[in-house]
C-alpha cells in the first residue's frame, strides 16, 4: 500500500486538475452560448439561401452552362477537413481526421493512388491528426478563429471555388461536425461543388405549377450568376460556425466528464488515504501494546 505522503500529493494533483477542468468547462459553457447564437442564426437564413439556389439551378436553361452547378467527371477530387486549432474536446477533431482518412484511403482509393486526391486542412489539429495518418496537407489554414468574419472565410472559399471553375478539381467535400446541441455533434461530409440541383431531404425545389406564382426578375441565369457564389460562401461560412459550435460542446462535455471523473479519483483516493492511515495507527498500537508485554514480562 503507497505511504500516506504519496496519497495526499497524489489527492492535491487531482484536486488542481479538477479546478482546471472546472474552469475550462465553464469558459467553454460561455463561448458556446455566443458560438450556439451565432449558429441557429445563420441556418435559417442558409437553408433557405440553399433552397433558392436548388430551385433556381433545377430550372435552368441548361443550354447556357452553369459553370459551379455542371457535373464534370471526378478526374481531381478535394477534401476539405474543419477541425479546431485546440485539443481537450473528446472526440471532435479526431472524428473528422478519421473520416477524412477513410475518405482519402477506402472511398477515393483508386484516386488517392494516382495522385488525384488533394487535401486542405483548416484548424491545427487537423494538420497534426492527417500528417500522422500518413496524408499530404497541401495547404492549412490556421488561427482563422482568432479574427473570424464573413469576409475572412470568403477569402477561403473563393480559393476552393476558383480551384473549381478552373478545372483543377472536379469534385470538393467538406467534412466537418454539424452542431445539433452541447452534447451531440453531427459528423457530415458534404458535396461543396458542384453545387446539388436534385432534391434532398431538406431542400425540396420549387417545380411545375408552383414555379408560376414565383416571378424572377430579371432572369433564373442572372440570379444564378450571383446567387451561386454567395450561396457557396455562406454555405461554407455555415460549416465553420457549425464546427465552433460543436467544438465548444464537445469541449464543455469532454471537460464535465473530467471534472466528474476527478471527483470519483478523488473520493477513492482519500478512502484509501483513510484505511492507510487507520492500519498505520494500528500498527502502532501494536507496537506500544507489544512493547508494555515485553516490558512486564
Amino acid at each position: 500500500m503507497a505511504n500516506l505522503k504519496d496519497i495526499r500529493t497524489r489527492i492535491a494533483s487531482v484536486k488542481s486538475t479538477q479546478q482546471v477542468t472546472s474552469a475550462m468547462k465553464m469558459v467553454s459553457a460561455a463561448k458556446l452560448r455566443k458560438a450556439q447564437d451565432a449558429i441557429h442564426m445563420m441556418r435559417p437564413y442558409a437553408e433557405k439561401l440553399n433552397e433558392i439556389l436548388t430551385t433556381v439551378s433545377s430550372n435552368l436553361d441548361y443550354s447556357v452552362e452553369n459553370k459551379y452547378a455542371f457535373r464534370k467527371n471526378k478526374e481531381k477530387i478535394l477534401i476539405v477537413a474543419i477541425t479546431s486549432d485546440r485539443g481537450l474536446c473528446g472526440g471532435f477533431n479526431s472524428n473528422v481526421v478519421k473520416r477524412t482518412t477513410e475518405l482519402y484511403f477506402e472511398t477515393y482509393q483508386e484516386y488517392s493512388q494516382k495522385g488525384r486526391v488533394d487535401v486542405i486542412a483548416i484548424g491545427k489539429k487537423g494538420v497534426d491528426g492527417l500528417k500522422s495518418k500518413g496524408i499530404k496537407v497541401i495547404k492549412s489554414f490556421l488561427d482563422i478563429y482568432e479574427e473570424l468574419s464573413f469576409t475572412n472565410i470568403s477569402e477561403i472559399t473563393k480559393c476552393f471555388m476558383e480551384g473549381y471553375t478552373m478545372g483543377i478539381y472536379d469534385h470538393i467535400e467538406v467534412v466537418y461536425n454539424q452542431f445539433k446541441n452541447a452534447a451531440v455533434q453531427n459528423l457530415v461530409t458534404e458535396q461543396f461543388l458542384p453545387v446539388l440541383t436534385e432534391p434532398t431531404e431538406s431542400v425540396q425545389p420549387i417545380k411545375g405549377e408552383m414555379l408560376k406564382n414565383y416571378i424572377f426578375e430579371p432572369s433564373m441565369q442572372e440570379i444564378a450568376d450571383i446567387i451561386i457564389p454567395q450561396s457557396l460562401r455562406i454555405q461554407f461560412y455555415k460549416a465553420i460556425l457549425d464546427s465552433i459550435a460543436s467544438e465548444h460542446g464537445a469541449r464543455m462535455t469532454a471537460m464535465h466528464k473530467a471534472t466528474d471523473n476527478a471527483g470519483v479519483l478523488i473520493r477513492e483516493l482519500k478512502l484509501q488515504y483513510n484505511q492507510a492511515r487507520q492500519a498505520a495507527i494500528t500498527n502502532e498500537i501494536l507496537e506500544i501494546v507489544s512493547g508494555a508485554n515485553a516490558q512486564r514480562g
